[in-house]
């Protein structure tokens, strides 16, 4: 077995996507979002809240009772609704809302709502009590300003997830062409992989150096080809991606294919570290780089082994009758224990037992040879859909990973987490290149990325990037996102043979 490195201390500081010739063919508009049309539905729901502020105040009369006197009917708010509606517009547009190149965040739309709203609310009470103190309600305008927070903030909510599930199922993408195959390269498209929603759609990439493709990004050529490849694949954006040495070669590139109407960006080198270690900030425009800690701290691995052991507790639990009619089905089926236990390795190089229902014949190890020239999959990883060594339950129990469910007793021993890489057989570690070795500096995982975006269907190179990305960027949150993600992973058998 190859001998490993010596590993560090875990580094979780802190669906795919897939090439389809359903990406947008415009290169020039292919990912922007539809400015104007986001205008208009802030437009329309920010008249919409105003409307329903109204008749919050003077129907319900929610706050104190209207006096007879003082009911005005909805039109004479209207010029003071049209303002109120510019008003916000402009606030948004001058705050980035619509001008900005970049998609932002969550947190960044609501803070622009937010202070959007009331900016445009404080400028229209202290115009309207003005010139006249006494007509208007105050409620009406407080109202107003609450209601369009939460219809914009539902919208855009909306719109999200809308964009996201489409981009998930390759609509809408923005066509990439990646200049550089070395490590900076990988880095990018180990992020594009492992984020999906970002809209983008690696058509390949180039390298002076000929290389084999990464996952299923294929090789174009060399970097001279660019200009002729981003015409010939309809290329919107293009990103540079090569060492600093390169530097010559970059102005060059950069020359050639500013007038063939893309969008450029160059991914500075950092010395070869990874750009998940990196926190970028700016002061008048001057970048501020700031290296972050790539350890798993204590409390944070406390935390995932916690989540572990009650997680596994529970299902384990829940399983057990499962379990039973399972383990009854297998010794019918065929001869054979009906548990089996296999050498995998773990966190560090460090091997472990690793069990699961029995899903092969007995001497499935030992056929294994005449089935080598059938392999589906590239890379270390050996798979094929209709595997002759598959018994008729293991057929049944694969497609929904109830084979795996006896891990869930490796989790209680700290061998695997819930989450995590796939556990690989030692001869699969013997082939590794060195960067596959850093899916290794964490337990494996009964479940993980590579298994919500695609598993079985997905190329083994590609698999080590989702891992990796993993790693890098591990949170709770996203521990709990891709425990949810498998529920449906499982139950609709995607990628599982």
């Amino acid at each position: 077995m190859r001998t490993l490195p010596e590993f560090p201390e875990s580094p979780i500081e802190p669906e795919n996507v897939p090439p389809t010739d359903q990406a947008s063919n415009d290169r020039s508009n292919s990912g922007r979002q539809p400015i104007l049309l986001l205008v208009i539905i802030d437009g329309i729901l920010v008249n919409l809240a105003f409307m329903l502020a109204w008749f919050i105040r003077y129907e319900l009369q929610i706050g104190r009772e209207v006096a007879q006197q003082d009911y005005l009917p909805l039109g004479s708010y209207a010029g003071i609704q049209l303002t109120f509606a510019v008003l916000m517009l402009v606030t948004f547009w001058l705050k980035g809302l619509y001008r900005t190149r970049r998609r932002l965040s969550w947190a960044e739309e609501f803070t622009i709502f937010a202070t959007g709203s009331l900016i445009s609310v404080a400028i229209l009470v202290v115009g309207v009590f003005y010139f006249r103190p006494f007509g208007y309600s105050r409620l009406t305008f407080i109202y107003a300003f609450v209601l369009c927070f939460v219809f914009l903030t539902v919208s855009r909510i909306v719109v999200s997830l809308i964009r996201d599930h489409r981009r998930r199922r390759g609509l809408g993408l923005r066509r990439v062409l990646l200049v550089g195959g070395g490590s900076l390269g990988r880095a990018i498209i180990q992020n594009i992989v492992a984020q999906p929603e970002l809209g983008y759609h690696i058509v390949g990439f180039v390298d002076d150096i000929p290389r084999e493709k990464i996952g299923r990004i294929p090789y174009l050529g060399s970097a001279e080809q660019t200009p002729t490849l981003v015409d010939s694949h309809e290329v919107a954006e293009v990103i540079i991606a090569l060492p600093s040495a390169s530097h010559n070669q970059v102005t060059g590139l950069l020359m050639a294919v500013e007038r063939q109407n893309v969008t450029l960006r160059i991914v500075p080198d950092f010395y070869d570290l990874s750009v998940n270690q990196l926190d970028i900030e700016s002061i008048n425009g001057i970048p501020l780089v700031r290296m972050r800690e790539a350890r798993f701290p204590g409390h944070m691995f406390v935390l995932k082994r916690v989540l572990d052991i009650v997680g596994a507790s529970i299902l384990l639990i829940l399983a057990a009758p499962l379990m039973l009619i399972i383990a009854i089905a297998i010794r019918i089926d065929s001869s054979g224990p009906m548990i089996v236990r296999q050498r995998r390795v773990g966190r560090q190089g460090k091997p472990f037992d690793f069990y699961k229902f029995r899903s092969m014949i007995v001497d499935a190890e030992e056929r294994l040879p005449e089935l080598m020239a059938h392999n589906e999959t590239e890379g270390p990883l050996f798979k094929i859909k209709d595997d002759p060594r598959v018994t008729r339950v293991g057929r049944a129990i694969r497609r929904f990973s109830l084979d795996e469910v006896p891990q869930f007793y490796n989790v209680l021993r700290g061998d695997m987490s819930l989450v995590g890489p796939r556990p690989a057989l030692p001869r699969e570690v013997e082939r590794y290149q060195d960067w596959h070795l850093r899916r290794l500096s964490v337990p494996p995982g009964i479940t993980g990325l590579w298994q919500v975006s695609g598993r079985s269907d997905l190329p083994f190179d590609e698999m080590a990037l989702l891992d990796i990305w993993y790693v890098e960027n591990w949170s709770l949150g996203l521990e709990i996102t891709i425990i949810l993600r498998t529920i449906p992973a499982v139950l609709f058998g995607y990628g599982a043979y």
